[in-house]
């Protein structure tokens, strides 16, 4: 009985280890825009818009692939989607 729980709890320890060494190979760092910087967008995948309950500068963050198939995350600030009215 012994053995089968050891086994199992190997197993588990095993599976949870390859799972984070595969979340660690998805998480590329993001990168932060500066004005003027040259862009390598090969195709943009997704834009998020950080939340904000006000009108202002927010965080924006494109995930994009670059001309080599790397997937890339850029962060840049941008103006709130409610201020459309606003001057």
């Amino acid at each position: 009985m012994n053995a089968k729980k050891i086994a199992l709890a190997t197993l588990f320890a095993a599976l949870s280890f390859g799972a984070l060494s595969a979340q660690a190979q998805d998480s590329v760092p993001a990168h932060n825009y500066m004005y003027g910087e040259h862009l390598d967008i090969a195709r943009a995948l997704s834009t998020e818009v950080d939340a904000t309950p006000t009108c202002g500068v927010v965080g924006t963050h494109l995930n994009y692939v670059d001309s080599h198939g790397q997937k890339q995350t850029l962060n840049y600030r941008t103006i709130a989607q409610g201020c459309a009215g606003d001057n």
